[in-house]
């Protein structure tokens, strides 16, 4: 009989959202008249942008004709659409890349989730807390996390990030191989500048680690100030790998696709201290597994860097974080305290008197038919917050405001 890989069999029942969308459902059973008004999982809302849908017409035409038919494309992704990856999106902020050294994908999730297969299953590994759960489900997958006790995996180091430290991860007073960081964070909110994640690099150089930089969110910074690559930071070539998504700059979500940079710079060690470019042999394994993003998804985001594209991007962009200022503001009046929603579409918010997450998830469910996010789904140090998502239509959330103040006021 054939063996399964045993350590699928540590990972915990269910993913964190399969568990909500069953508390959801069966809620919904239960009380079959409620309006229930998601705010938990992160899903967009807005519809693509004119300039996109003008080019996955253009892209589905193409594929009608004989002439400018495309089969299978390159598995790297197609060069138009890497060379405006980095005119677009580095070169503007001083940073300069090789159109070789961008990885285009089916989203940031599966090259996060992928990336450990570079790196030998013994590792050692720090991830944030609370942290986005594939880091460390993927982490499992390959026997590198360990065992599961007492909330914590005991092969990862977890750097808390609350409000004792202002949500700044703190530099572990040991030496790891790999560093998980995501800024805008997720499911936090909150930034790092420039002199933090500095810290980073410095400490990833002296210690020849690798850093793996989830940069997803970018695009909703709205301080100058903050980095939006860890490629802005000298030396960081040498060891970080950077993930970037459409999926919610773009409304990508149904559409899938995005990109992974991995500089040239970048090397790794055998045993005996053989020196490897990861560029190469992550080149190598998307040839073996991935067949390459479809031609009409590459379009669709080449055209998100026309100028007119840039334009209604960012308008989109302007909707949700006008959200997120309704909601921060709402809810700080309230009296409860919120972190994020400034620079990102996420707001982490303190549960009250002190209540846990999950009971202050069904608490909201079925007093105000809301839906957020347990934050200790995404770590121990989530426990205590929840977390919510900017990405709703506008009245959706102003009502689920209101609710929530009403709830909450009727509980003083």
């Amino acid at each position: 009989m054939a063996l399964i890989n045993e350590h699928f069999l540590k990972l915990q029942k269910n993913y964190l959202f399969a568990d909500i969308a069953k508390k959801v459902n069966a809620f919904k059973v239960s009380h079959p008249k409620a309006n229930v008004i998601s705010l938990g999982i992160g899903d967009v809302t807005q519809p693509l942008c004119p300039a996109v849908i003008e080019a996955m017409h253009k892209a589905v035409d193409d594929m009608a004709t004989k002439k400018n038919f495309h089969g299978y494309g390159p598995e790297q992704g197609y060069i138009w659409l890497r060379e405006a990856i980095v005119k677009n999106d580095f070169l503007p902020r001083g940073i300069h890349l090789d159109a070789n050294e961008i990885f285009v994908n089916d989203g940031a999730k599966s090259d996060t989730g992928n990336i450990g297969e570079l790196i030998r299953w013994d590792n050692s590994m720090a991830v944030t807390d609370p942290i986005y759960p594939v880091y460390i489900d993927s982490n499992v997958m390959n026997g590198r996390a360990g065992v599961f006790e007492n909330g914590r995996w005991s092969n990862v180091t977890y750097m808390p990030c609350d409000e004792s430290n202002e949500f700044v991860p703190q530099i572990p007073d040991h030496r790891v191989d790999m560093i998980y960081l995501c800024y805008p964070n997720n499911p936090t909110g909150m930034v790092l500048p420039k002199e933090e994640l500095r810290k980073w690099v410095n400490y990833a150089i002296k210690n020849d680690s690798v850093i793996f930089y989830d940069a997803a969110y970018e695009a909703y910074i709205q301080d100058p100030s903050i980095p939006h690559s860890i490629y802005e930071i000298r030396g960081a070539r040498k060891v970080a790998i950077e993930f970037h998504s459409y999926s919610k700059t773009a409304g990508f979500t149904g559409i899938r696709c995005g990109y992974t940079v991995i500089p040239k710079e970048l090397q790794v060690s055998t045993i005996d201290g053989q020196l490897h470019q990861l560029n190469p042999f992550w080149d190598r394994r998307q040839c073996t597994k991935f067949n390459g993003t479809s031609y009409i998804s590459q379009r669709a985001a080449e055209a998100i860097y026309t100028p007119e594209g840039k334009k209604q991007v960012c308008e989109t962009i302007s909707y949700y974080m006008e959200n997120a200022r309704i909601m921060r503001e709402t809810l700080t009046r309230l009296g409860l305290k919120v972190y994020g929603g400034e620079n990102a579409p996420y707001l982490w918010v303190k549960t009250l008197d002190g209540t846990d997450s999950w009971r202050f998830f069904e608490q909201m469910l079925y007093n105000a038919q809301v839906v957020c996010t347990p934050g200790v789904g995404f770590g121990p140090a989530g426990e205590g917050y929840i977390r919510l998502t900017a990405f709703g239509e506008r009245e959706d959330c102003k009502e689920a405001m209101r609710r929530i103040g009403e709830w909450l006021m009727i509980g003083k």
